[in-house]
């Protein structure tokens, strides 16, 4: 008996997607101009507010500049004059050692919220708004009121004399006090905005990684250091940058809690620039402040954009 065999079918192939067509040089040029007219007004006005005053600024540090526009040019002398001054030194310190005390402080308390924000199941919008509500809040205003508890006859001070502990001069007292109790300030008055950057980076990493870390194990701690903080490095790195730039600009909280003082212990050098600029009116002499803490804030950016960079390729 003869058994007949049909040949084998090849499936059938699917058609090759169809490469469009490259498009014409001026539909491309179309476009091209299309987008430099949308951006056209953002770039407008980032040259006229940004851009031409960080070059006036520039150019008036050169000069010694009056009220009435005149101008006498001076080269570099006022950078061999603040090079020389030991109130620049003294401002420059405070503020590092503020940014020191300051960066840390906000990035910790602003990550604490917004996990704690993300574990949260109801009520995370009331919860939200009301942390967020200080940073809506005047610096002014702010400052005010934690001038009247930071008093000596505050209820901060009473409640540790009911401990025995007080009265403590936290605007009053030495130097890292101060410092200290300001970074309490303007933390209050600003992790709000930080803490809403991390809520939107944790709602934005995949619950399957950490699914597979609890599969495999790894703790609350262990997945927070192996898993979550890993994912958020470039929310970390803006952060970071931000918040340096506002430990740098520090100014508000000092003109109206502390003044600069006491004896120039929290005289930043935005301080020090309203003082030469708007006290004595030396402009040339504060833009030239302005220039080097401009220059300052750029090159620890850069390091800041190196080490997570260098952290990223290994």
């Amino acid at each position: 008996m003869s058994v007949s065999t049909s040949p084998r079918t090849a499936p059938a192939r699917k058609p090759a997607a169809a490469v469009p067509p490259p498009k014409p040089r001026q539909a491309r040029r179309r476009e091209a101009l299309a987008g430099i007219l949308f951006i056209l007004p953002t770039l407008v006005i980032f040259g006229l507010f940004k851009f031409l005053p960080i070059l006036g600024a520039g150019a008036m540090s050169m000069t010694e500049y009056s009220l009435n526009g005149d101008f006498e040019f001076l080269g570099a002398d006022n950078y061999t004059r603040l090079a020389a001054d030991p109130n620049f030194w003294q401002s420059l310190r405070v503020t590092f050692l503020y940014v020191v005390i300051f960066v840390p402080f906000i990035i910790a308390v602003s990550l604490a919220g917004a996990v704690l924000l993300d574990k949260l199941v109801r009520f995370t919008g009331a919860f939200r708004a009301l942390l967020f509500i200080p940073y809506l809040s005047s610096f002014v205003m702010a400052g005010i009121i934690w001038t009247w508890i930071f008093s000596t006859d505050g209820p901060l001070n009473a409640a540790l004399g009911g401990l025995g502990l007080g009265p403590v001069p936290f605007t009053s007292g030495p130097q890292l006090m101060v410092l200290v109790s300001l970074a309490v300030v303007s933390v209050w008055k600003g992790f709000g905005y930080s803490m809403l950057i991390f809520l939107a980076g944790l709602k934005a990493q995949p619950a399957e990684v950490h699914e597979a870390a609890r599969i495999d194990g790894a703790g609350a701690w262990k997945s927070f250091w192996y898993v979550t903080l890993p994912l958020l490095k470039p929310v970390l790195f803006f952060v970071l940058v931000i918040e340096t730039i506002v430990g740098f600009q520090v100014f508000d909280t000092i003109y109206v809690m502390t003044g600069g003082g006491p004896a120039r212990a929290s005289h930043s050098l935005i301080y020090f620039l309203f003082d030469e600029g708007f006290k004595f009116f030396d402009f040339g002499y504060a833009s030239a402040i302005g220039v080097v803490l401009f220059v300052i804030v750029l090159i620890l950016s850069l390091i800041q954009q190196r080490f997570f960079e260098g952290k990223d390729s290994k």
